[in-house]
């Protein structure tokens, strides 16, 4: 009785010792990193109280597998002001070596926000900072998150449309 639990022990030691230099010949650290990239912003409706936009990205997958994307965390700010900070929670796969756009809705409200932009427009010659921040969500069972950050300048003057 005793040699057979001593047995037993011994193959249960030696399957879990196993198992895990298995575990350890799966390579993570081959599979590239996404890229995302933001292509274009549009503007849908532009009133006083509510504008909507559609920002557009593509996402990169160097990788042979297919990729999951599980959504966007996201926050953009002007000026230190942020505009619009939330989450899209559409998912999509990416196909292996390929590249795939998905659409955005945005909706805020600038109201609250009017007398600030008013003085930014004073100034059509003066660059407003702009910056997006954010989060892809991919993957099920190892979750992993690709950060995005796209910044720069714009000039209110080329957002003022001159009829």
């Amino acid at each position: 009785m005793f040699f057979q639990a001593h047995i037993t022990r011994i193959i249960s030691l030696a399957l879990i010792l196993f198992g895990l230099s298995g575990c350890s010949l799966l390579s993570f650290d081959r599979a590239q990193e996404p890229e995302v990239h933001l292509l274009k912003v549009q503007v849908v409706k532009a009133r006083l109280t509510q504008q909507d936009f559609k920002l557009y990205f593509e996402v990169d997958n160097p990788n042979e597998d297919s990729l999951l994307v599980r959504g966007l965390k996201y926050k953009i700010t002007l000026n230190d002001m942020v505009l619009v900070d939330d989450t899209f929670s559409d998912w999509f796969v990416v196909d292996g070596n390929s590249r795939k756009t998905f659409v955005v809705p945005i909706r805020t409200n600038l109201w609250r926000y009017a007398r600030y932009i008013a003085q930014l427009l004073k100034k059509p010659d003066e660059p407003v900072h702009y910056q997006l921040d954010g989060k892809l969500k991919t993957g099920i069972v190892f979750r992993h998150n690709v950060r995005i950050g796209t910044s720069g300048d714009v000039l209110p003057e080329d957002l003022i449309q001159r009829r």
